[in-house]
């Protein structure tokens, strides 16, 4: 049973738009602003994958367009990038997560694919411990 309402201490964004990847490329995900948020958490999501590894990098900077964009260090994360791997057919359908507790405004997710033959995977963004509560409940 369920009590409490998280529907208005959280807003998620793509923070990764699902697609297919079928090569082994770098994929940039949606730039997600922290402003007005105490907590990011990435939640990386698998569809069907034939075979591949996706490894995520966190990059994040002060640019809002991230033109600085740097890897975020591991003092600023929750969990490890290396937890948050999806690997070959096994993963298929599961999720990852990693959180982001650093001292810039504007983070975003990258997919690197190697070994890539097909896979479908996605990323949200989940901000969450609002300076100003409640938030509007996503649509």
């Amino acid at each position: 049973m369920s009590s409490i309402d998280l529907s208005t201490l959280i807003k998620t964004e793509s923070a990764f738009n699902l697609q297919e990847i079928t090569t082994d490329t770098t994929t940039a995900g949606n730039i997600i602003d922290t402003a007005g948020c105490e907590s990011l958490d990435f939640v990386f999501l698998a569809g069907t994958i034939t075979n591949g590894v996706f490894t995520p990098v966190i990059e994040y900077g002060d640019d809002p367009g991230l033109s600085d964009a740097t890897p975020v260090p591991n003092d600023f994360l929750i969990g490890t990038l290396a937890d948050a791997v999806i690997s070959g057919s096994a993963d298929s359908n599961s999720t990852r997560r990693i959180g982001y507790v650093g001292e810039k405004r504007y983070v975003r997710s990258i997919e690197v694919s190697s070994g890539t033959a097909s896979g479908f995977v996605a990323a949200v963004a989940i901000k969450s411990a609002p300076r100003t509560a409640p938030t509007a409940v996503d649509a």
